[in-house]
């Protein structure tokens, strides 16, 4: 794997690292919790502190605008109006705390040895999403075009674009995680020393779409399959293999338990739309009897199940589910990261998440293959190919079927540019089906509204 790749790969992967889903009855761990750890000391952080060393020199952020072309506003003269464009281009955001006049995702960080200050992405680059005009810490990043932010970076630092061994994101906002800390971790020795040659462990894990931080405060387990306790703590650090030795490793595990508590306490943005409560009312009833005994129940008295959907029932894509090779669970849990808290060995499906905020979270399913909720509801309807919003500005938001507005594409122009095919979804690529989730299917077109006047609410 190629040096700078790997260095890359290691900062990107603390960004993803929390794609997060629960546990299901019956599913049993042992795990060791640190301590309860405190919010605001991981939020600072979350949002102030530097993981790992700079990945580019600081002038990359503004060299990049060769990349860009030649329309590009001058970050010298109109730094503003630069910013504005380099966040479209990559699909970041507005950082919602003091940042070096960077975006959220990217961050100043202390040069290796000797080396001046420069660059690295972060954790928000993925987890760091926007929606009417505001940037939530928190929220998936349903706009980040992340391959093409990479390789310009890399290529603005006088070097080559890093070259990865497998698909990091064919459309804007999935990413690929799962496959970073698979070559990361296969890069290792269980005590975290380096191998001569990566370890070949068969795991194929794909694109997948960023699940919100403020759902992880009512999991037993997270990540879409469900088998990794909720605590697991290290398993939010294994996206640091890139440069990290163990003794690093063990002496940031305290401030990870905090961020970790910081991540507990995140809480979704409330509807900004107004809410029809009379029909909401009768959609909760709607959801009682057919949702509930999934993702649970909420207002007061709110439960959650922690319920893993078996994949011949849930019926969704498999890919990610099966993406795990025994090879490499059994390497993860032989590695320090496996010392305390031990993957499941056994695949069982996905997740049935929790819903708090589920407006603010299109597009559905793991993978972001539905643009609306009126979609997951109505399976029948779904486009095989449809395209991403320009923006997230309410202007591009469907408040009626909840979730982005967007238009079914029949055949994709072959003369468009890389750039433009990343604005559609190909639901027939590789982990991006569409198919599976079809309980609303049975409902009617009256309770299938109601429902989707509830979700609003939650």
């Amino acid at each position: 794997m190629d040096k700078r790749w790997r260095a890359i790969s290691g900062i990107l992967g603390l960004a993803l690292a929390s794609m997060l889903v629960l546990a299901g009855p019956g599913f049993t761990a042992s795990f060791q919790v640190l301590d309860q750890g405190d919010p605001e000391r991981g939020r600072i952080a979350l949002t102030t502190q530097s993981f790992l060393p700079a990945a580019w020199k600081r002038e990359a952020f503004e060299l990049v605008r060769e990349r860009l072309g030649p329309e590009t506003p001058d970050p010298a003269t109109n730094p503003n109006a630069y910013l504005a464009a380099f966040q479209d281009r990559y699909g970041l955001h507005p950082a919602p705390y003091p940042n070096n006049g960077l975006p959220m995702g990217l961050r100043l960080a202390p040069g290796k040895k000797d080396a001046p200050t420069g660059l690295h992405i972060d954790c928000l680059v993925c987890h760091g999403g926007s929606i009417g005009g505001q940037s939530y810490v928190g929220l998936g990043n349903t706009r980040l075009d992340l391959d093409p932010l990479l390789k310009d970076l890399a290529v603005a630092n006088g070097e080559r674009p890093p070259v990865a061994l497998f698909t990091l994101n064919s459309t804007r906002g999935t990413n690929n995680a799962g496959m970073i800390d698979v070559a990361l971790l296969t890069l290792r020795n269980p005590d975290l020393s380096f191998r001569t040659f990566p370890l070949l462990t068969g795991a194929n894990i794909p694109e997948l779409d960023t699940p919100a931080w403020w759902l992880l405060k009512k999991k037993q387990s997270k990540y879409y399959d469900g088998r990794t306790p909720a605590h697991a703590v290290r398993s939010n650090m294994q996206f640091l293999l890139g440069d990290l030795t163990r003794a690093q490793f063990e002496a940031l595990e305290p401030t990870f338990v905090d961020i970790d508590a910081y991540l507990r306490s995140l809480s979704p943005p409330p509807y900004p739309f107004p809410i029809n409560k009379a029909l909401a009312r009768t959609g909760e009833a709607v959801f009682t009897e057919n949702c509930s005994r999934c993702h649970g129940t909420y207002g007061s008295a709110s439960t959650y199940p922690n319920k893993i959907v078996p994949l011949d029932v849930i019926k969704t894509d498999p890919a990610r589910a099966k993406g795990l090779s025994d090879k490499f669970v059994a390497h993860y849990n032989a590695s320090w990261f496996g010392e305390l808290d031990k993957v499941d060995e056994t695949c069982q499906g996905y997740q049935a998440p929790p819903l708090d905020g589920v407006w603010a979270t299109a597009p559905y399913l793991h993978n972001g293959s539905v643009p609306t909720l009126e979609l997951v509801l109505n399976s029948k309807a779904r486009p095989k190919k449809f395209t991403r919003p320009s923006s997230t500005e309410f202007t591009q938001y469907d408040p009626v079927n909840v979730g982005w507005q967007f238009e079914a594409v029949e055949t994709v122009d072959r003369t468009l540019s890389p750039r433009e095919k990343k604005q559609i979804v190909d639901t027939s690529r590789f982990g991006l089906g569409s198919q599976g989730h079809t309980f609303g299917d049975s409902l009617s077109d009256a309770e299938r509204r109601a429902l989707i006047e509830y979700l609003k609410t939650l």
